[in-house]
């Protein structure tokens, strides 16, 4: 079944990039030109997905003012004669049917998606996580959309990280089916050293049968007191099984100061219109380190 709905989880507060995210959400940070939400969605966009749900929380209206149109800039860009300008400006309007959602308390990942209930209905849908931007040829949510496709599983994006890093995410069971594919049966969120399973771990993609919310509306809080999606897949996973795809792509984690500043310089390198300038810059910036 094709996957044609997408969820995007954006409530978090973005205290780990304090204080730029108290006057502006984190998901608004631009990387070099474009805000990172706008990365996720055209990521989603690229997969094949048509409607969005973006879940926002207080003082992030300004996510639905970038989707929206603007009469007034964009009339003013084609008279000017600044059809490129306005071109950039409409797309970010056009990409899908986009809808946004309040999580009205904060109360975990697990609990925002359980707000797309009623948007996704009885279909599997993707969801990317709103602090998770990923750049690469082939869009990370499409390589699992292709995956549900073959294998009728719940899929999850997964990557080895450090044995310092699994602590703070997620741990897998995993077994090997073929390449890049493999087989979850088990996962733990947020596990202490003599509970790590492997140092595979959900990063910032999945897609998911519609019955998640059956088991999240009885997924007690977990980790942090917090409704956590991974207790819920950690469900499915042991009954159903899901798939996992190691996932081709560069990610930055727009939740850290680091990943914000990664971003922007390693997309900044390859932008048509300042790459080459950028890319003298740090050349002569690096002499000088």
């Amino acid at each position: 079944m094709k996957i044609k709905k997408a969820v995007i989880p954006a409530a978090g507060l973005g205290t780990r990039v304090l204080p730029a995210s108290k006057a502006i959400p984190k998901e608004m940070i631009p990387i070099v030109d474009k805000p990172a939400i706008q990365y996720i969605v055209e990521e989603a966009v690229a997969a094949g997905i048509e409607d969005i749900l973006i879940i926002t929380n207080r003082g992030k209206g300004i996510m639905e003012d970038h989707f929206d149109y603007v009469p007034e800039l964009e009339n003013r860009l084609l008279n000017s004669n600044k059809q490129s300008f306005y071109d950039e400006v409409v797309r970010s309007s056009r990409l899908a049917n986009i809808f946004f959602i309040r999580q009205k308390e904060t109360k975990g990942l697990g609990h925002a998606v359980g707000c797309a209930k009623s948007f996704v209905g009885n279909d599997p849908f993707a969801v990317l996580y709103g602090d998770d931007v990923i750049i690469g040829d082939d869009p990370a949510c499409a390589q699992l959309c292709r995956a549900y496709e073959e294998h009728g599983l719940g899929v999850l994006g997964i990557k080895e990280v450090s044995p310092e890093a699994i602590l703070k995410y997620s741990s897998l069971k995993t077994d090997l089916i073929r390449n890049n594919h493999y087989k979850v049966t088990d996962m733990i969120e947020k596990p202490s050293p003599d509970q790590i399973i492997s140092l595979f771990s959900i990063l910032g993609r999945c897609v998911l049968p519609p019955e998640i919310f059956d088991i999240l509306d009885q997924t007690p809080p977990g980790a942090g007191g917090e409704i956590q999606l991974t207790d819920a897949m950690a469900t499915l996973a042991r009954t159903k099984g899901m798939i996992g795809v190691d996932f081709t792509g560069t990610r930055y984690d727009m939740g850290n100061k680091l990943g914000i500043l990664q971003a922007a310089c390693e997309v900044a390198l390859t932008h048509p219109e300042i790459g080459s300038g950028f890319r003298e810059y740090i050349k002569e910036l690096a002499e000088q380190i």
